[in-house]
């Protein structure tokens, strides 16, 4: 497989052809929309049809091209810090549902798989979060333990297969990888197999919800449903109680093929130096692909070039073998966290019966985002909903603690928007950066990113073009 040294193509997209579904060309009418093709779009629309609703999506672009594409593809329940941080926030159960609902995602997929004939090189691995930092061991040490309390069966330790010291590390084995794009496609067929509709090219610029849901086209078509599912990574309408909740961040990854004797053998991440995470995919006889992934980010921060570098810089120190040559990909990924560190998935604000939402999984969007599919599925038939509904609500409360957090990043946001110089952002009119990385015009507040090109909408919650890119 021939090496690629520029930026913006992941490995994901390499190789993975898909049919082209048709843009929306007429008005229609259906049971439920689901606007979003990655994993939380696509896997709530195959429940909803598996159920026998008649569910048509609608994707801005092409399956799988957008964030689900650029994750690294990883399925594990362990997240990080997580659990040590929801037992103090928001208590015991809460942590153990969350582990519960992330376990549950990983059985699904597997099951997805299984029943339609999937093959998205699922494989087993254990999953650590980790610390060199002997300062930071007691953060480790305490999300172990809370890990355990929520009921993961995970152990506490010093040591690892990665080639430097560590302080401190928690492991949960049995965990997974898989190729996130794979896992689309194939997902997507099942979805038209069993009556679904897919129109790609189709971004939905406008969504009311009145006696039924309108939806309407960046072409000018609309689309009736009884329900709508926003699973569009930052929701493209979302409710100003909502919208105060959710902040981006963005992520650099590098990816080059290493021996396969000499490839780590579990999936790491670490909070130190703006993140650091590793895996390693299939690659070729005798090669793993090691994927890094860190320098976390606002959208259009400056200086994307020296962030490219430290990352490619620590791999290359690290894994002498990533170093033989210029890494094989080089991307980036978007993520949108949540003021408690916990998605928002169900109605979007108290006042909509009939809209839906998934969005906040905070980096962890793969097991989040099957999860999610099961949810909205539930709310949508009236099926017997499981156990963590309550936790995900977008409508819940924010805890007290959280409030410091959420007005820290409202008065960022303000400033982005009180300050802001031509070019603005077309959602809500803050000040953009520019990414020289990717020719991108990117927006701090809420993520939107155009071409600089063409200023076309890249990724939403904008859905309108800059007018006057320069």
């Amino acid at each position: 497989m021939a090496a690629d040294a520029g930026f913006g193509t992941s490995y994901w997209l390499r190789d993975t052809p898909s049919p082209e579904r048709p843009a929306l060309a007429e008005d229609l009418r259906a049971d439920v929309v689901v606007v979003g093709g990655g994993i939380a779009g696509l896997c709530t629309a195959y429940e909803l049809v598996r159920a026998g609703r008649e569910v048509v999506l609608l994707e801005a672009d092409r399956i799988g091209l957008g964030v689900t594409g650029h994750t690294t593809g990883k399925l594990t329940a362990l997240h990080g810090l997580t659990y040590a941080r929801l037992r103090d926030t928001h208590g015991a159960l809460a942590a153990s549902r969350y582990a519960l609902a992330q376990r549950d995602a990983m059985d699904h997929v597997v099951r997805l798989c299984a029943d339609t004939g999937i093959d998205a090189e699922l494989e087993r691995a254990p999953a650590y979060t980790y610390v060199t930092d002997p300062g930071r061991a007691d953060e480790v040490r305490s999300e172990a333990a809370a890990a355990l309390e929520a009921g993961l069966d995970v152990a506490y330790l010093t040591e690892t297969d990665l080639p430097f010291p560590v302080a401190a590390a928690v492991r949960l084995d049995d965990q997974l990888l898989f190729h996130p794009r794979r896992f689309l496609l194939g997902l997507a067929e099942a979805f038209v197999a069993r009556g679904g509709t897919i129109h790609e090219h189709t971004r939905v610029t406008e969504l009311r919800e009145h006696a039924d849901c309108r939806l309407t086209t960046e072409a000018g078509h609309t689309v009736h449903a009884r329900d709508v599912v926003v699973a569009t990574h930052f929701p493209l309408t979302v409710h100003s109680s909502l919208l105060a909740r959710l902040s981006v961040r963005r992520e650099l990854v590098v990816a080059a093929p290493v021996p396969a004797d000499r490839a780590p053998r579990g999936m790491y991440v670490s909070p130190e130096d703006r993140t650091r995470s590793v895996r390693t995919a299939p690659y070729d006889e005798g090669h793993r692909l090691l994927l890094v992934t860190g320098e976390a980010c606002e959208p259009g921060t400056d200086h994307a070039g020296e962030r490219l570098e430290r990352l490619t810089g620590w791999a290359r120190r690290i894994f002498p073998e990533f170093g033989e040559a210029t890494p094989a990909y080089r991307w980036a990924a978007q993520d949108v966290m949540s003021a408690d560190h916990l998605p928002y998935v169900g109605h979007e604000h108290p006042d909509t019966q009939h809209v839906f939402v998934a969005t906040g999984f905070g980096g962890w969007g793969m097991s989040n985002g099957a999860m999610a599919g099961r949810l909205l599925a539930a709310h949508v038939t009236g099926a017997p909903r499981p156990d963590w509904t309550e936790l995900f609500d977008p409508r819940r409360t924010l805890p007290l603690r959280e409030y410091p957090d959420v007005a820290r990043a409202q008065a960022s946001v303000a400033r982005h928007y009180l300050a802001a110089r031509p070019p603005r952002c077309t959602h809500m009119g803050c000040e953009l950066g520019f990414n020289e990385l990717e020719d991108t015009w990117e927006c701090p507040c809420h993520g939107s990113r155009f071409a600089a090109a063409d200023g076309r909408v890249l990724q939403g919650p904008a859905t309108r073009p800059l007018q006057r890119p320069d």
